[in-house]
């Protein structure tokens, strides 16, 4: 496992795609990260079990087949609350941009301290 894990850490390929996968840090890039990974989590924490038993009652209510399918998805999504995991995921991208934003900062000041 440690071969294959070294094996990935050196592939070009693996790491050309990680730097394509990370967010922007652009408006855009930060509300994408918070209103898909960290907003819904939150209100699944916060109003999770009113929803699912909402939704429920709307189930019960629905005479179409594509509307019952769409509340049975929605209480399923919000019966156990918010997931850890999708939280975590959330606040590492965002910490990700953060982070790769004051490298980036970092290496402009200090190449805009060197005097020619």
């Amino acid at each position: 496992m440690k071969e294959k894990i070294s094996k990935l850490k050196n592939n070009p390929a693996f790491k050309e795609a990680i730097k394509k996968s990370r967010p922007s840090l652009t408006i855009w890039g930060v509300l994408g990260v918070i209103l898909f990974f960290i907003l819904p989590e939150i209100i699944g924490f916060w109003k999770g079990k009113e929803i699912a038993v909402w939704a429920h009652s709307k189930y019960l209510e629905e005479p179409l087949q594509i509307g019952r399918s769409l509340y049975w998805l929605i209480e399923k999504l919000f019966e156990s609350g918010g997931s850890y995991i999708n939280l975590s995921l959330g606040l590492a991208l965002l910490y990700w941009m953060w982070y790769d934003w004051r490298k980036t900062k970092r290496e402009k000041e200090r190449y805009e301290d060197i005097k020619f």
